[in-house]
């Protein structure tokens, strides 16, 4: 069963690693014995390989332009011939009504939550396909949300519908992608703490309360909740598993 859910050794790459759900995905991918590559705006500590573990390296990059995602994956092709798992976690939340949210905000965010995303697929997909194996798959884990699962527009427009475009793009991809070796998946995750959900909790006066309430498990994600759906679809646990959106939000749409 270790080798199963093993992620040791491989190398990973992971965008908005320094911070919320990021940073416990990354983690919890060094902990499994991961090499983490992580890409965000601003340069964290990196962690050299310790007691068997993993390491990470933060490499500091703006991914909200087509420019900037290209120096980005300039770098990680200096440092790397092969990415075995590109996750695909950074996004942005604008809290505005109908009324107030601007055709920049709108732009802004489907940048970094949708296209920043395929691009990155677009661009390293000779060092996934060099990773690639018959009997363990690279692997595309594009992170979406439970916005994209309810009806529900909880003044997040814009955030709601890259997220839904998302997880169209992830089947989209899985489509084309499986064949050559690559399984492309997305985890939709619910309620975590993290600056994003602050912020839409911030938008209504109680509306945490009533959230949680609502969630069947009575609580918010933690670390480890979101841990597991990480490394069960990095590893060869998922091995047959392609185009799927996993829900990690405590029942509050599934169930």
């Amino acid at each position: 069963m270790s080798e199963l859910f093993s992620v040791k050794g491989k190398t990973v790459v992971l965008t908005g690693g320094a911070k919320g759900i990021g940073a416990m995905i990354r983690d919890a991918l060094v902990d499994a014995g991961a090499n983490v590559l992580v890409l965000a705006r601003t340069a964290g500590e990196d962690q050299s390989a310790r007691d068997g573990k993993g390491s990470c390296i933060f490499l500091a990059h703006d991914l909200s332009t087509a420019e900037g995602v290209a120096t980005a994956v300039a770098e990680v092709i200096a440092r790397t011939p092969v990415v075995h798992v590109l996750i695909n976690n950074a996004g942005v939340l604008t809290m505005a009504g109908l009324s107030d949210l601007t055709p920049t905000q709108w732009d802004a965010e489907m940048a970094i939550n949708l296209r920043t995303p395929f691009m990155l697929v677009q661009a390293l997909l000779p060092q996934l396909k060099q990773a690639s194996r018959p009997e363990d798959p690279a692997r595309v884990i594009n992170i979406g949300s439970i916005a994209a699962l309810w009806a529900k527009s909880s003044s997040a427009y814009a955030y709601s519908a890259s997220k839904g475009g998302l997880h169209q793009l992830t089947r989209a991809l899985a489509s084309d992608l499986t064949r050559d070796g690559i399984n492309v998946n997305a985890i939709a995750p619910g309620f975590f703490p993290s600056d994003l959900t602050d912020g839409f909790f911030d938008a209504a006066e109680g509306l945490r309360e009533q959230v949680i309430g609502g969630i069947p498990s009575g609580r918010l994600g933690e670390p480890s909740d979101i841990a597991g759906a990480v490394i069960f679809l990095a590893s060869k646990a998922s091995n047959y598993i392609s185009g799927s959106i996993l829900p990690v939000e405590g029942g509050l749409v599934s169930a």
